[in-house]
């Protein structure tokens, strides 16, 4: 028994919703049912009747929640007497694809940070297979990835999508085609054009982009912050997420410009990474809140510009 499965099925009990449980916690509808189906057999009662109104607590369950609250009730007194060991043991470690650096990232570190002043937060900037591996191995508590339409689900990790977007050439302010509607592949294979290095899956846009047939002049670059810097200081052209260049600094002192591509190409998630199944320490469980928050108001933010913009 998990004292997290104990706090899964008091959610689920506040809520009588599995999905309004998992957005409280941050943790799958699947994993949440798997996990009180385990407690059901470990304690060998029923704990939930499942309708198709939703879930409520059993008769047997209902006479076991008052034990359970008490469990609960002495485990954050312990830890409140202990102290929280992410705060006084150790960093808080966040591995991030840096196309989420200025428009995620940062705001949200530093909107955890007026909260929790005197935690430390290390911010890793790394592969999404190196994010992976950091959370499976332990060495990362939250990661940040971009995942492509069709990318297999991650095993042993919970992902919550923050934003979803579309690719865009990403041009110097001052370069012909930030004054275009749109460029197209062959306006790109035609510029000095910046990948992203192999490992990063804005690399495997660009391959789906240009085929057999790449831009003749062509450099890599180690992330979409260095390629960003790479076309504000006139060296080419990139494609990038339209989220990363969101807010970004460049952008605002007029260095960059961002231009829609004339060809569809697939949407860009970036979602936000932990382990599953594991109670989210209590400062981890704030800094993936203040993400969550900072992408919401980037959406709707986007949305009111939308609408702004078609408003008679």
């Amino acid at each position: 028994m998990r004292f997290e499965q104990l706090e899964y099925l008091l959610a689920i009990t506040r809520h009588t919703s599995l999905r309004r449980a998992g957005e409280e916690l941050h943790v799958s509808q699947s994993a949440l049912s798997e996990a009180i189906s385990r407690l059901e057999r470990e304690l060998g009662v029923r704990l939930l009747e499942r309708q198709r109104s939703g879930v409520r607590i059993s008769p047997a369950g209902r006479e076991l929640l008052p034990s359970i609250t008490d469990v609960l009730d002495a485990v954050a007194r312990l830890r409140s007497a202990a102290g929280d060991g992410l705060i006084a043991g150790r960093e808080l470690r966040l591995g991030t694809v840096s196309t989420g650096t200025a428009a995620i990232v940062l705001p949200a570190v530093r909107a955890f940070q007026s909260a929790r002043d005197g935690v430390t937060v290390e911010i890793r900037s790394l592969q999404r297979a190196e994010v992976v591996a950091g959370l499976a191995e332990g060495s990362l508590d939250l990661g940040l990835v971009n995942m492509l339409d069709g990318d297999d689900p991650l095993p042993g990790l919970e992902s919550i999508p923050l934003l979803t977007g579309r690719p865009v050439a990403v041009v110097p302010s001052q370069h012909p085609f930030a004054a275009w509607p749109s460029v197209d592949v062959d306006d790109l294979r035609g510029e000095r054009f910046i990948g992203l290095r192999s490992g990063y899956q804005m690399h495997r846009i660009a391959h789906r982009l240009f085929g057999t047939d790449p831009p003749a002049q062509r450099h890599a670059a180690d992330g979409a912050e260095m390629a960003k810097q790479m076309v504000a200081a006139g060296i080419g052209v990139a494609v990038l997420p339209d989220f990363s260049v969101t807010d970004d600094p460049l952008l605002a002192a007029g260095l960059l410009a961002v231009v829609p591509l004339a060809v569809t190409q697939p949407t860009v998630t970036m979602a936000a990474l932990h382990p599953a199944k594991e109670r989210l320490p209590e400062a981890v469980h704030d800094l993936l809140s203040h993400l969550v928050v900072r992408a919401r108001g980037l959406v709707r933010d986007s949305s009111l510009r939308a609408t702004a913009g078609t408003s008679p």
